[in-house]
């Protein structure tokens, strides 16, 4: 019976479309707060007189790295996981929303309505302004939902998608992410320029509000859903063979497979994001892009993506080659990194190389996350996204901070050197390509079926 009204469920293609909408809208959101900040690094850097925060770039490093603090230190991601197995996609989906929505309160609090004020001491950090260790308080905080509500979103596709389009289905969830990313990179300092340094965070806040209502709703929808195919138990699985249990953790945990995703998701990421976080100002400093302009090549990532990924992603559905496609995604982000280390500096390189980047943006996650259910059962998939998400924060915290500093080291009269920075995010894409071969060897040892379409005859 159970088996029948999941069946029944899972054909309703007006009932699956519509709750990914619903929850991509609402990662969405969260991406828009996640990188809003990014390319105002710039205005953030000005003296208080010229409208700035008078920041250092290793405060901004910081600051970009302080979204992960409680996932990684205080194991929030790990309890995220249990909760979301244990509880289900609602109750731990408006936990996540809510903590987003409060983090992205404060911060906005701290930059509209604090001065950058004396110098605190930061555990584990260093002397910082009282300003940057709030507001980094602040994203901390919204990182524990930012985070938890992307492996919840994650499970929410696998449930309704599992066996049909998911590949296609977690594509067209990543394009919306990726439209927020393009949103806050492309329209953030455009903003800010003419309303403030804080009023592009003040759209973020609301744009997670409304995040939230809209998970509301697919919770009631979720509910009626239940009611109507007579389901009365939890919206997660319910036989007791599909129940969590902390001891199979253990399976997973001694699955290569398993680890070496984890290890291609933290260096891909870790090479990628905290260049985003910098891009804006390496697109001012060395390539001469005019500031009011600026976040606009950045975003041609993103935007790429939006359209590519889905595209991808119904690839892998038909054809699979999901591992074949990891390789060549790493070794494209590996090859344009290393370009931007070279000393060429014409806008119009910068522009198409962020054109390149954007396909590689696009193949990895297309085939990535559709992979780890291959490997990892469902009743455990929650916790293990955690464990992915956990490691990857290691790499978020600690890139933006070491490349921060870095940066600082290298300005003089108030020009960056990017070359030994960019270097460095080249060697992590170097280890991004060789785990992405050691996982093509792995599938074909011990048969994931990676290479194998998502969609089941």
């Amino acid at each position: 019976m159970r088996e029948k009204v999941r069946e029944t469920i899972a054909t309703k293609s007006w009932a699956r479309w519509t709750v990914l909408a619903i929850v991509s809208f609402t990662m969405m959101a969260g991406y828009i707060v996640a990188k809003e900040m990014s390319p105002l690094q710039f205005m953030l850097e000005k003296a208080t007189a010229d409208g700035g925060m008078n920041w250092t770039s290793g405060e901004f490093g910081i600051f970009a790295g302080s979204r992960g603090f409680f996932n990684v230190f205080l194991l929030m991601l790990f309890v995220g996981g249990i909760i979301l197995d244990k509880k289900g996609v609602r109750f731990t989906g408006i936990l996540s929303c809510v903590l987003m929505l409060a983090g992205a309160a404060v911060v906005y609090g701290v930059i509209a309505f604090t001065s950058p004020g004396p110098m605190w001491d930061v555990p584990l950090l260093d002397t910082v302004k009282r300003q940057v260790a709030l507001a980094s308080l602040g994203f901390a905080f919204f990182g524990i939902g930012y985070e938890m509500c992307g492996i919840t979103v994650s499970k929410v596709v696998v449930r309704w998608f599992s066996g049909k389009e998911m590949a296609l289905a977690m594509g067209l969830q990543v394009s919306m992410a990726r439209l927020g990313t393009a949103l806050a990179l492309g329209f953030s300092p455009i903003i800010a320029l003419k309303w403030g340094l804080s009023f592009p965070i003040l759209i973020g806040v609301f744009c997670v509000g409304v995040g939230l209502i809209a998970y509301l709703y697919y919770c009631t929808m979720d509910r009626r859903l239940d009611k109507v195919t007579g389901q009365v138990a939890t919206q997660d699985e319910t036989a007791e063979d599909e129940q969590f249990h902390f001891a199979d953790m253990k399976i997973t945990i001694k699955n290569p497979g398993f680890w070496l995703i984890t290890l291609l998701c933290l260096f891909y990421y870790s090479a990628l994001y905290p260049f985003l976080d910098f891009a804006t100002k390496l697109m001012i400093s060395k390539y001469g892009v005019d500031a009011h302009l600026a976040g606009l090549i950045p975003a041609i990532l993103p935007f790429t993506s939006i359209v590519l990924t889905p595209l991808f992603g119904a690839w892998c559905d038909k054809k699979g080659r999901s591992a074949t496609m990891m390789l060549i995604g790493s070794v494209m982000l590996t090859l344009v990194l290393v370009v931007f280390a070279m000393p060429s500096n014409f806008s119009a390189l910068a522009v198409t190389l962020m054109c390149i980047l954007g396909i590689a943006f696009s193949l990895l996650p297309a085939a990535l996350w559709p992979a780890v259910p291959k490997i990892v059962p469902m009743k455990q998939l929650g916790t293990s996204y955690s464990i992915i998400y956990y490691i990857q924060n290691i790499g978020l915290i600690l890139v933006p901070i070491l490349i921060g500093k870095i940066n600082e080291n290298n300005t003089t009269a108030g020009v960056t050197d990017y070359t030994p920075s960019m270097w460095i995010f080249t060697v992590i894409g170097i280890l991004a390509i060789i785990t992405s071969v050691l996982l093509l060897r792995a599938d074909r040892k011990h048969n994931y079926g990676l290479q194998l379409p998502n969609i089941q005859s």
